[in-house]
């Protein structure tokens, strides 16, 4: 109940009682979801299912926590007072199965797809409660287009910026101050570079020795971009670029695991590149 009160665009909004700090207003689903705590051990299991529901739908889809929370309501509710009635609780389940996939099926076939500026700003503005960062999210879309990655961060200062950032950007900097470019704003740039994408350690100088001597043939600078770069094949880099025989800047590659996989395959696309691995 304290959750579908904000359901659509004229959903109210709900007061969180903090423990430390002032009170939080929200009209988030799943926000208000994770801050209900009961006392009865049986209600609480109820609600860490009601509230997995919430989350599992905000990983997915972003949105629509309200519509699922009084969506898993309604099951339950309605469950309860069949089975109460005697009805089977597995063929209940069954029932259920089906209704969804006819509901999934008719809700497809009646969507329409979000397509002009305007609807995205109706769209967003809707979601976010506010015309203006609506606006601002339709605009960003119009820019970076439909595969292009839009990343919301927290300013120190006030009011809404929006910042285009051509080609690909993550959260990773040269690995050694010696590849420092511009001493006065500690940056490392480098011109049209050789781009080397490794998805393991380069540590040895072996491995980079054949590459190096095209990469001084060809008199640009080299970029690369690897799980980790140590030891001699760090200084060897570190060394010529001091030596002024060619530039270089070694940057860890973001993320970990599988992730980092894919971000160095996204890379290699937007490059028109390969990422050199232990498979390849």
């Amino acid at each position: 109940d304290a959750v579908k009160v904000t359901l659509g665009p004229k959903g109210r909004n709900v007061v969180l009682e903090k423990k430390w700090g002032a009170p939080t207003i929200t009209n988030d689903g799943v926000s208000i979801a994770k801050e209900i705590e009961l006392e009865d051990p049986y209600e609480k299991i109820g609600a860490e299912l009601v509230k997995e529901v919430a989350k599992k739908t905000d990983d997915v889809a972003g949105d629509g926590t309200t519509t699922a929370t009084v969506l898993a309501q309604a099951l339950v509710k309605e469950g309860l007072r069949n089975v109460a009635a005697g009805a089977n609780p597995l063929g209940l389940k069954r029932g259920i199965e089906k209704a969804v996939e006819k509901v999934t099926e008719t809700l497809l076939k009646s969507a329409k797809e979000v397509e002009t500026k305007e609807q995205i700003a109706a769209t967003a503005a809707i979601s976010a409660g506010d015309q203006s960062i609506g606006d601002l999210i339709a605009e960003a879309m119009d820019k970076v287009g439909n595969e292009g990655v839009i990343t919301v961060e927290e300013s120190n200062t006030f009011g809404l910026q929006l910042e285009l950032t051509e080609g690909m950007r993550f959260d990773k900097g040269y690995i050694s101050g010696y590849f420092v470019t511009d001493a006065e704003r500690q940056e490392a740039v480098l011109e049209d570079p050789y781009i080397l994408l490794v998805s393991s350690k380069v540590s040895t100088v072996k491995d980079l020795l054949p590459l190096l001597e095209k990469v001084i043939q060809g008199g640009k600078p080299l970029l690369i971009i690897a799980e980790d770069v140590e030891g001699e094949a760090l200084s060897t880099l570190v060394v010529n670029k001091i030596r002024g025989t060619f530039k270089s800047v070694a940057v860890k590659a973001p993320g970990f695991g599988d992730r980092r996989k894919a971000m160095l395959q996204d890379m290699a696309i937007l490059t028109g590149g390969q990422v050199i691995s232990e498979e390849v």
